[in-house]
């Protein structure tokens, strides 16, 4: 019979929390809670591992390439982005947020990362952006009262969209914030999602 399962990757000893394809197509990074990101080879007839990224001390969160595949950016529970080349070489680690970090997102011309923040019980709730080069942090934008549970940039790289929730029920906003990059101010917030 038909099966939509064209395969499976196995190698995580936890749960796989993101995934994403390089923008060739050729090889799928995956984030996981062991706390490792996970290169998969998909260039030929059978996926093949080819290598495990250590380096995080808790659970990966998200895992983004950049717009020609030359740098991979992983966010993780422990607070921090770490940037990766295509073989596995550590590029260099982002520290600024005090909780975990949810999700990283590249700008279209890849000299940027976004990571959003949060947890139950820290107060950071943050957009962060980074440039790549020097690893330094641009801007820090709050606003948010629940962690953000997501970042993207737009097409032009002049805005970055942020979502955040209230998942431990605590009377927070559920809602997503679009942020000018350039004037680092909240452009406006879109509620609506109970």
């Amino acid at each position: 019979g038909y099966s939509p399962v064209l395969c499976s990757l196995k190698g995580h000893s936890d749960w796989v929390r993101s995934v994403a394809f390089s923008p060739d197509g050729k090889t799928l990074a995956s984030g996981s809670s062991d706390k490792t990101v996970k290169l998969w080879d998909l260039s030929g007839g059978t996926p093949v591992e080819k290598g495990t990224l250590k380096g995080h001390s808790e659970a990966v969160s998200s895992v983004a390439w950049n717009h020609d595949g030359s740098l991979l950016a992983s966010g993780s529970r422990d607070g921090t982005v770490r940037l990766w080349t295509p073989d596995g070489q550590e590029k260099g680690t982002l520290r600024g947020h005090s909780a975990a970090v949810n999700s990283v997102a590249f700008s279209p011309d890849s000299k940027y990362v976004a990571s959003g923040s949060g947890a139950f019980g820290r107060s950071d709730n943050s957009v962060r952006i980074w440039e790549v080069a020097t690893g330094k942090e641009v801007c820090s934008l709050k606003g948010h009262d629940c962690p953000v549970l997501s970042v993207a940039y737009s097409p032009d790289g002049k805005f970055v969209a942020s979502a955040s929730g209230d998942i431990y029920g605590n009377g927070g906003t559920n809602c997503v914030k679009i942020w000018n990059v350039e004037t680092m101010e909240e452009k406006c917030t879109l509620t609506g999602h109970s």
